[in-house]
């Protein structure tokens, strides 16, 4: 089970920043957790509908876990940005907030006189950060975009699929969503740092199909149009890495080329079989990417026969080959290595149990970062946040419900 984190309780890194989070679903609701975990007060605004995440399942007191694990934390207003009075409350807002975060297409914010050029008139030192799939420069800037549409433009798909015999499928992680969220927050932070010295903020332009680029440890290689030489294996290659299954039915990852120059005599050593080293067919990488099939074979053969995964990687490591045994999140978060690193933690369901979400990753020696607070509801924090950024009184934020400008949700046990 997940605990409260073990950690430092000293000041949490980024304490004393205030986010306004108008984003949804997954890459900005992602980056500004990360600032919520290391200490920011994070604001998470949302139209009347609400987040889509707010209504997948499992849920329980009308929360879906996928909404608690991305915004578990923040605080939240609900306002109807369609209505002039509601964006006139945000120009006010601004005045009082470090960072805006936002994933709407090009052009949304603008039309709601809520982009960078109108905020930053009202607050110089605003960080602004714009998460699109293309960019707000550029041919595609208008192209709709989510996560499995960038994979398949950046050479995510083809590569997978090329890997797999042209067995194309999309990924079911959503990996440029959550990518682009880490990018967007580390320059985030490095545009607080340069606040620091220059006083002044900026507009962060962040495009999540570059992201996946940047990301992508193999784009190098696709980008070499050179002659490579026949001795080498071209960036690593781990589509060809061993997957092995035990006589137990554990399935294991070996982290290693098997034909590639020296690792080859690794595997064979750690299988038993350092007889193969000198075997003609498997002399030098030309040949034995030529019987790249046979060896792993070998290997397959060698492994049902020992007990377990540990087993294999106890032969193995001898050899200075890592392996892992293939399991899904909730089994490596209940052993032995995910209870000592607290790597869960649980967060109130608002009712009477918990929502068991991932904790934050990060320990810091003299700093907490470990996941606090609870989800909220639509607007379930207007009255706070209202009456004490902007001193409105309970007259106000009553008159502003009424005319549909605030709006709040309230949960439904079950």
């Amino acid at each position: 089970m997940g605990n409260a984190g073990g950690q430092s309780t000293g000041e949490r890194p980024i304490s004393g920043l205030r986010v306004l989070d108008f984003s949804r679903v997954l890459t900005g609701p992602h980056a500004t957790r990360m600032l919520c975990d290391l200490g920011a007060e994070v604001i998470k605004l949302e139209p009347p509908e609400g987040d889509l995440t707010r209504f997948t399942n499992p849920r329980v007191n009308s929360l879906s876990t996928y909404f608690v694990q991305q915004n578990v934390g923040k605080k939240n207003i609900c306002l109807d940005l369609s209505k002039p009075e509601a964006v006139a409350l945000v120009h006010r807002l601004i005045e009082h907030v470090d960072i805006v975060v936002e994933n709407f297409r090009p052009g949304v914010m603008k039309r709601m006189r809520l982009d960078y050029d109108t905020l930053s008139a009202i607050n110089p030192r605003l960080i602004y950060a714009s998460i699109t799939g293309y960019g707000n420069t550029g041919p595609w800037v208008h192209r709709r975009a989510y996560a499995p549409v960038v994979g398949a433009e950046t050479g995510i798909t083809k590569y997978q699929g090329d890997a797999r015999g042209g067995d194309y499928a999309n990924d079911p992680y959503s990996h440029a969503d959550v990518y682009t969220a880490m990018e967007t927050c580390t320059a985030i932070l490095a545009a607080v740092i340069q606040r620091g010295r220059t006083g002044r903020g900026q507009w962060i332009d962040v495009a999540m199909a570059q992201t996946m680029l940047y990301v992508n440890e193999h784009a190098h290689d696709d980008l070499w149009t050179d002659p490579v030489p026949p001795e080498q294996i071209r960036s690593f290659q781990p589509a060809n890495y061993p997957v092995l299954t035990a006589a137990n039915g554990d399935k294991v990852v070996v982290s290693g080329h098997p034909a590639e120059r020296g690792t080859f005599d690794n595997f064979m050593n750690g299988a038993g079989r350092g007889d193969l080293i000198t075997d003609p067919r498997f002399a030098d990488v030309p040949s034995r990417l030529a019987h790249l099939d046979e060896i792993q074979r070998i290997l397959r053969e060698w492994a049902a026969t020992m007990p377990d995964a540990a087993a294999i990687e106890e032969a193995l490591a001898r050899f200075q080959l890592a392996s892992g045994k293939i399991r899904s999140p909730r089994e490596v978060a209940d052993t032995e290595w995910g209870r000592a690193r607290n790597v869960t933690v649980e967060v109130s369901n608002r009712g009477d149990g918990t929502i068991r979400i991932p904790n934050a990753p990060w320990r810091f020696s003299d700093a907490d970062t470990t996941t606090t607070g609870e989800p909220r509801y639509p607007g379930e924090d207007n009255e706070a946040v209202f009456s004490a950024l902007l001193g409105l009184a309970p007259s106000d934020l009553a008159s502003l419900a009424e005319g549909g400008i605030l709006l709040s949700r309230k949960p439904r046990p079950r």
